[in-house]
């Protein structure tokens, strides 16, 4: 059994919904035994959902979870199958369970569990230790999980030396627009290392803040791609490899042995498991031929909003949503995004102008609604900004109008879109970027008010440029030309200009990269060449607005790294770099 055919059941599982992704998971084994797949494998914990958090402090979840794997198993036939699970043994285990004829052949537990980003593995899940090698018709595998792939000297490493020709790897990797490419390098550099075959399966769609891209994907012995996985949508990837390749690439190579030798007490620990199978049945139908398109920036950064977007509703039983549409490029996106998301019919936008909006703003709003074909709504707020002045009159007697005033607007048009989300279950998109809540540049329970920020982690520049991006794939002016061109404005006093508060966005932008993603101190982002004042006002304007970001929705994760999950500061916090 040299040649195997190889299936990667890219499925998008939702957290906690144990039958319904049981149910894709039986649905994969039914098509992969129709095309003759000899092993099948799903991503990691595939059957729960990732990320479970605390629903693996319930007993009866992982009990729960443990009664799916059986229903699997029993499902399974003559494929084999690798599927992620929890697994119990006295403590929980992020497992790998390996399952054969209708029965459980095996559990493999996942030794590195990482601790850092968005992950909290070693909260829940103790760390294996085991590396079994399978035996499957003379052609001997491994499996790992995710993490376990990334180290040169994991587990991989090991079943390698111990004779694994095929390793398994099952992953619920979530993107960010650097991910891919990390990924494809880190495969090859670790099957051409090994002189091994690695099949890698991702898991895809939206799950909170988390967005998983797909791309799961075979690499040979020698770190060259064999096929890919769609990204961010479902995918059963299929191939046929040689793995008498394997031997004979490890003949020219006598590093091996030597490395070999040297390891040969851990490479000891890879107990060989035999796997009964019954033998190869030919012919297999042909593999379609499939087209490996991998997404560029902007493109693979729009692509996951409108995922994580359409996953974070419905996921959560919401069908529709409104936007409050300003006539500015960022809710223009967002709105772009929603109606790709979850279609035009589904998405209302509301114009809320006041007595500071320009009539192009307001005519740029209508436009937009009418090339998305979005129901559209215009509901003035003047006359509930005069009524909130005349009522703090009294109590703001002797002050100049200024910051609470403006802000005022701001909250009375999120007042007005959470009542049409009460009154009909639309679920308000709020519309702020990541350079917006980086610098606290939004007003609470104002502009900030909603069920989820799409743009949250999308920085002001890339605004424009996933704005062109989605104009581009409508071959015309989805999104009008004059909000493109004209200097941004929250338009809260007269002809207010988000520069008078912030520093231009292309300035802005990079210091807050240099800071908030990349940690950087204060003195190595001035020798970069940003004025010292600049980046002084951008850091108090981080700092002093943790407390903001701390209540802001949850939403879709696309930079490397992001606020809430990723970024973890105390909001009382005295400590300053400069």
């Amino acid at each position: 059994m040299q040649k195997m055919r190889i299936g990667l059941a890219q499925i998008n599982s939702t957290v906690g919904d144990l039958d319904g992704n049981t149910a894709k998971i039986l649905s994969s084994i039914d098509r992969a035994i129709a095309l003759k797949v000899d092993l099948l494998a799903f991503p990691e914990l595939a059957i729960p959902g990732y990320p479970p958090e605390d629903l693996l402090l319930k007993p009866s979840f992982i009990r729960d979870n443990m009664e799916r794997l059986q229903r699997v198993a029993d499902h399974s036939q003559d494929l084999i199958v690798v599927l992620g699970c929890i697994d119990c043994k006295e403590d929980i285990f992020n497992a790998a369970a390996i399952i054969h004829g209708g029965g459980l052949v095996a559990i493999y537990h996942k030794q590195y569990l990482p601790n850092y980003g968005v992950f909290d593995e070693n909260r829940y899940f103790q760390a294996g230790t085991g590396c079994p090698i399978f035996d499957i018709g003379g052609v001997h595998f491994g499996v790992g999980i995710c993490e376990d792939i990334w180290y040169p000297t994991g587990p991989t490493a090991l079943q390698a030396l111990a004779g694994a020709e095929l390793i398994i790897n099952i992953n619920a990797s979530p993107y960010d627009y650097r991910k891919a490419d990390f990924r494809r390098r880190m495969l090859a550099a670790r099957a051409s290392d090994n002189q091994v075959v690695i099949a890698y399966v991702n898991m895809v769609g939206g799950q909170d803040e988390l967005v998983f891209d797909g791309g799961s994907m075979v690499v040979d012995q020698r770190g060259e791609l064999v096929v890919r996985g769609r990204q961010f949508e479902e995918d059963l990837v299929l191939a046929d490899v040689d793995l008498s390749a394997v031997f004979r690439s490890r003949l020219h190579d006598p590093r091996r042995r030597k490395e070999k030798l040297n390891l040969e007490a851990e490479t000891g620990l890879c107990q060989k498991i035999v796997v009964p199978v019954p033998e190869v049945k030919l012919p297999k139908p042909p593999i379609p031929v499939r087209e490996d398109r991998q997404l560029e920036f902007p493109g693979d950064v729009y692509e996951a909003l409108v995922v994580g977007t359409r996953d974070y509703l419905h996921k959560n039983g919401f069908k529709k949503a409104v936007v409050g549409l300003s006539g500015g490029i960022d809710s223009s996106l967002v709105a772009c995004i929603a109606a790709d998301a979850l279609g035009a019919e589904n998405v209302t936008g509301v114009a809320m102008p006041s007595r500071f909006s320009s009539p192009a703003s307001k005519e740029d709003a209508e436009i937009l609604a009418t090339n998305l074909g979005i129901a559209f709504n215009t509901i003035s707020i003047e006359q509930a900004f005069q009524a909130h002045l005349e009522m703090l009159a009294a109590v703001f007697a002797g002050t100049k109008p200024g910051l609470a005033e403006e802000n005022l607007q701001a909250r009375i048009r999120g007042n007005i879109l959470m009542g049409i989300s009460n009154k009909f279950g639309n679920l308000v998109l709020s519309t702020g970027n990541k350079s917006e809540m980086a610098a606290g540049y939004s007003t609470l329970y104002g502009d900030m008010a909603g069920g989820l920020a799409v743009i949250k982690d999308v920085p002001k520049t890339w605004v424009y440029r996933l704005a062109r991006y989605r104009n581009g794939l409508s071959n015309r002016e989805v999104i009008p030309e004059r909000v493109f061109v004209k200097p941004p404005s929250a338009e809260l006093r007269p002809d207010q200009k988000d520069e008078d508060s912030l520093p231009p966005y292309d300035v802005l932008d990079p210091i807050l990269q240099a800071y908030v993603e990349e940690d950087r101190s204060f003195e190595e982002i001035v020798n970069l060449g940003y004025d010292e004042q600049v980046v002084k006002r951008v850091f108090s304007l981080v700092d002093h607005s943790e407390y903001k970001r701390r209540q802001a929705p949850p939403g879709p994760k696309v930079t490397p790294r992001a606020f809430g999950r990723d970024r973890r500061l105390p909001i009382t916090d005295k400590y300053r770099s400069c």
